[in-house]
């Protein structure tokens, strides 16, 4: 099974960007719901873990939460903004409102060199905020390796836990170093290689789908919603389609 990452859902606007960050950096992505087992997620022999945004606060009623078991496979994990209070919420820690939201263009100031996430990266660093709560105690095993003006733990890590968290947002594009800080969690944390690509997806896609359907036909949509009637091409195509 080719190398990848499981995303974690928790209703970020951001997660898809997420899934292309990670895909940019030459390594398979895929999205799963929030709240999928851990052994469904293990099924899938993942390399690495990422725990989305969200909107919610971890100790809202409704808020969604992870399978506590996800955080017992052994997996580096990743947790983002939300996702770092979940790391907070479910290890020990203690997550509040913050004194004011934090929103938008912050300054970063890397405390730890040696921490893998800002491996070969400034001490300083743009970075994008977007929440209202913050880590206020960190669990057990992690340190702060980066602070913002508002935030003492703007990265935490258990390394020996292969556990990080970032409070700020590096997949979007006003965190000018997002992506390698990305790519630091998915080659350095996750040990993963640089050799997926979208045209192999494809050809393995194709391939997964012609072992399914056979003979058969299927409708496929592409975007928009346009469809036609399909087959493997090692069919011939129907009378009509074109």
């Amino acid at each position: 099974m080719a190398e990848q990452i499981v995303i974690l859902d928790f209703g970020s606007q951001y997660t898809q960007v997420i899934a292309r960050r990670v895909r940019e950096c030459n390594v398979y992505s895929v999205i799963v719901r929030y709240d999928t087992p851990a052994s469904e997620i293990k099924a899938l022999a993942p390399s690495g873990i990422i725990l989305s945004g969200g909107p919610s606060s971890v100790y809202a009623k409704d808020a969604p939460l992870l399978d506590p078991a996800v955080l017992k496979l052994g997996l580096p994990v990743l947790g983002i903004c939300y996702g770092l209070q979940l790391l907070g919420h479910f290890l020990g820690g203690k997550v509040e409102p913050g004194l004011k939201r934090e929103y938008g263009k912050g300054t970063l100031r890397v405390k730890d060199s040696f921490s893998p996430l800002f491996a070969n990266l400034p001490e300083t660093l743009q970075v994008w905020n977007s929440h209202a709560d913050r880590l206020t105690k960190l669990p057990k095993g992690f340190k702060a390796v980066a602070v913002t003006e508002n935030s003492e733990g703007a990265a935490i890590e258990n390394r020996a836990g292969k556990m990080f968290g970032l409070q700020f947002h590096p997949e979007v594009a006003h965190t000018p170093k997002g992506r390698e800080i990305i790519s630091n969690f998915v080659h350095n944390i996750c040990g993963c290689g640089k050799n997926w690509t979208m045209h192999n997806y494809i050809e393995q896609a194709v391939e997964n789908i012609q072992a399914k359907v056979g003979q058969d036909r299927v409708i496929l949509g592409l975007s928009g919603g346009s469809t036609r009637a399909w087959r493997p091409r090692s069919c011939t195509r129907p009378s009509g389609i074109s």
